[in-house]
């Protein structure tokens, strides 16, 4: 039986019918009541005149509808207040029911109801249910707690919650200590004090690393995160800590392989004199995040924000994985993005041609983002790996051959920092790049051109008449290639005085009388 005719629109007079439905003596004809009034409430319509009625349906022993009665409650408790506590003496009895699920659901709905009134009757049920002997009430009370402090954190102060939530860390329960922790991360984000609520001890670790093992993937990472938070006492804890959490680098879940890095990147600053240990974990650590990268797109996304933050800090770990990012033609762009950037970080003179190789394909791809971006890359290869520097220019050189608009000006765009990281190296090239000056219709790239034009005035014979082209539009330009005109053509002056001069006082008087950038000026 399908759930869809709930939602059928039905005729005027609804709200009366479903008033003497609610009230019926059937239970079966109650229970569909109630689900009618809860598909009105999920479309959208308004059925709060019905709280009463629905509020009397609270009493009963069955759990499905007991638990449609809760998300009503939930829903317009916080509209009508007063008619709410009606409903509170019902939830304080639900506390003490023999079924834990429903001990767990009075607790679970009473924290979601954010009414000041009732939440002063909370207090006594959930103290009695972070006690409960069932560990599902006690871990759902420890969620609780963190949801009181939200509402609000004085009472959870005053009334002892804290030291009860710490309890919990040591309880038997593995699902119950992460629910533990989970709140208290929460509450010590949203606290004002900006101290840790909970001094993390040896103890405290050791029982949380005994959880480790048995709860969930999400109580996993809920610990895992609490866990990077702790500074060991000495290397030696260091070093245990790093044997107990090394494993769940295989787990299935990428969010609990990902705090496991985070927890072992943080213990190997600790551990940096024992090199070996150093080594071995490195080691560990490339696998499982080579292994993210064939999930699915979006989990790849935040691996490799994760990976490129990894390799900034110990490129080591992935200097032999430089395969994997390598870029597939069906990879969303924000993937192929990330991996240029963290191919860029890799590189090095072991690995430079099959990069450089790779580089050069994808400048011919059609997403011109991302040609862009390995034209840059290219560049950016030449100034990290010095001796590639002569293959990187000449592959520049190629691309700016095919003549394509936007692949020229990047290219002009990093040409010249490569000019300006190896000075008097590849000045030959300087004739085919002002081959291209017409076609520059980008500050960056215009910039770029007009300065190697002034760096490199004394090799250019027509220095002087380039400049001078770009004055005609001078007013029309970007403000940075007004900056660089000014400098290029006094760079220019002092290296050919003689026939400059008009130029100079030409461009001088542009920047000043007739221009009102302050900079410029």
């Amino acid at each position: 039986m399908t759930d869809s005719k709930y939602f059928t629109t039905t005729k005027k007079g609804e709200i009366f019918e479903l008033k003497s439905e609610l009230n019926s003596d059937k239970k079966e004809k109650k229970k569909e009541a109630v689900k009618k009034v809860i598909a009105s409430m999920t479309v959208g319509k308004d059925v709060s005149a019905l709280f009463p009625d629905v509020v009397n349906c609270m009493q009963t022993d069955n759990l499905e509808l007991k638990k449609l009665v809760y998300l009503y409650l939930m829903n317009y408790a916080k509209s009508q207040p007063d008619m709410a506590i009606m409903a509170v003496n019902t939830f304080v009895k639900d506390c003490e029911d023999s079924n834990p699920l429903i001990r767990a659901l009075a607790v679970r709905t009473m924290g979601c109801i954010r009414v000041d009134k009732i939440t002063e009757y909370l207090c006594e049920p959930l103290r009695k249910c972070l006690k409960d002997e069932d560990p599902y009430v006690r871990k759902t009370a420890a969620v609780c707690v963190a949801k009181l402090y939200d509402i609000s954190s004085s009472m959870v102060e005053d009334q002892g919650f804290l030291d009860q939530l710490k309890d919990l860390l040591s309880d038997s329960n593995p699902m119950v200590v992460a629910n533990a922790v989970a709140a208290l991360s929460e509450i010590n984000e949203a606290s004002v004090s900006g101290q840790p609520l909970v001094e993390m001890n040896a103890p405290t670790i050791n029982k949380l690393l005994t959880a480790l093992n048995e709860c969930t993937e999400w109580g996993q990472v809920f610990i895992l995160d609490a866990l990077s938070n702790y500074s060991p006492k000495d290397a030696r804890e260091a070093h245990s800590i790093c044997e107990r959490i090394t494993p769940r680098l295989a787990h299935a879940n990428a969010a609990v392989v990902l705090s496991a890095v985070k927890v072992l990147m943080k213990l190997m600053e600790m551990v940096s004199e024992d090199t070996e240990l150093v080594n071995t974990l490195s080691r560990k650590l490339a696998p499982p995040l080579v292994t993210l990268l064939s999930a699915e797109p979006e989990v790849q996304y935040v691996a490799l924000r994760n990976i490129n933050l990894v390799v900034q800090k110990r490129p080591d770990i992935l200097k032999h994985e430089m395969k994997v990012f390598f870029v597939k033609y069906n990879d969303p762009i924000y993937v192929k993005l990330e991996k240029l950037d963290i191919m860029i970080r890799l590189a090095s003179q072991a690995n430079i041609a099959q990069v450089l190789g790779e580089l050069k394909e994808y400048a011919t791809e059609v997403d011109v983002d991302f040609v862009r971006k390995a034209v840059r890359a290219i560049g950016r290869c030449a100034i990290k790996v010095e001796p590639s520097a002569e293959r990187c220019v000449s592959t520049l050189l190629e691309l700016i051959q095919t003549k394509v608009n936007y692949v020229v000006q990047e290219a002009i765009v990093v040409i010249k920092d490569i000019f300006r990281k190896y000075p008097n190296k590849y000045e030959s090239i300087i004739s085919t790049l002002c081959e291209n000056l017409d076609t520059l219709d980008e500050p960056e790239a215009r910039a770029s051109m007009v300065w190697i034009v002034g760096e490199y005035a004394e090799r250019i014979d027509n220095a002087d008449e380039l400049l001078d082209s770009f004055l005609e539009g001078f007013h029309d330009e970007n403000a940075q290639v007004q900056l660089q005109l000014l400098t290029a053509v006094v760079k220019l002056f002092l290296k050919r005085p003689a026939d400059t001069q008009e130029l100079v006082q030409h461009v001088l008087s542009l920047a000043t009388q007739d221009s009102d950038n302050p900079d410029l000026r």
